[in-house]
């Protein structure tokens, strides 16, 4: 299974800007009982965050909204040339849709299927 998680904070100045309520998205697969984040950095700099169910709850009171999506990862989509969190979190669920390019376009098209 897959949780792609939005969150409405970040530290770059260009989603504060640009991004309206979302302004960071991250995939994190769920494989028996395991939980990683994939939290992207910037382009070539992924890093996997292990998580417990009680870190998804913590981070959901922060206010990080969680879809979840049935499926697994795409292969290889840590050597993508994503430039944003968007492209990366779409390369990683398989979506190949360039019209969307912010995580509030990603979370209402993940939202509406």
């Amino acid at each position: 299974m897959i949780i792609v998680a939005f969150c409405d904070k970040t530290s770059k100045k260009l989603p504060r800007v640009l991004c309206r309520k979302f302004k960071h998205t991250a995939p994190i697969w769920v494989h028996n009982d395991k939980i990683i984040m994939y939290q992207f950095i910037k382009n070539k700099n992924i890093k996997k965050i292990v998580l417990q169910m009680r870190d998804l709850k913590i981070l959901q009171k922060f206010g990080w909204r969680f879809v979840y999506i049935i499926g697994s990862l795409s292969h290889d989509f840590i050597n993508t040339n994503a430039v944003t969190c968007v492209n990366f979190t779409k390369a990683a669920i398989g979506l190949k849709k360039p019209a969307i390019q912010t995580p509030l376009a990603l979370y209402k098209y993940l939202t509406k299927y």
